[in-house]
């Protein structure tokens, strides 16, 4: 395989890679396990109550109520907060953008759990909202070349949460 530098490419006609997508692309879901059982469930809502009460959009057993909620929020990233025991994949307050002790944003990948239950979060690459190309070309971090800014998703947020609503 021939080593390429990111650098050698011509500048002249390149445009920059982008993780922007329409708001809600993707096909965002959660990726279930307890041990033998596996299931996937779509997130086609604006919140997703997960927890043993009946009315939530994730109904499962044995986990408090309202275990966890997932909100869909105005920058188009899906946000989760545990309101029962479990772990999740940061430090309680880690996530700058969304503080709080038990939220963070969730990208493909990220995990939590509720009693035996393990929840993997996953959105398809071209619409997740983490790092250009999925961290895969660029570089990491420091390193990688800048996206265009992030469209505003607020008229796209508003429609969606008034057809909701209307349902």
């Amino acid at each position: 395989m021939t080593e390429r530098n990111i650098d050698d490419r011509p500048d002249e006609g390149y445009t920059p890679g982008t993780t922007h997508a329409e708001y809600g692309a993707g096909n965002p879901r959660l990726r279930i396990t307890n041990g033998e059982d596996r299931t996937e469930f779509a997130i086609e809502t604006e919140s997703v109550r997960i927890g043993s009460a009946e009315g939530n959009e994730l109904r499962i057993a044995g986990i408090d109520p309202v275990h966890a909620e997932i909100v869909h929020d105005e920058r188009d990233e899906y946000v989760v907060t545990l309101h029962g025991e479990g772990e999740m994949n940061s430090n309680p307050g880690a996530d700058a953008t969304h503080p709080g002790e038990r939220t963070e944003t969730l990208r493909t990948g990220s995990r939590f759990t509720a009693g035996p239950w393990e929840f993997v979060f996953a959105r398809d690459e071209f619409a997740d909202h983490g790092r250009p190309y999925g961290g895969r070309l660029g570089g990491e971090f420091s390193d990688q070349p800048l996206q265009p800014p992030r469209p505003d998703y607020a008229d796209d947020a508003a429609a969606q949460s008034d057809s909701t609503d209307r349902s």
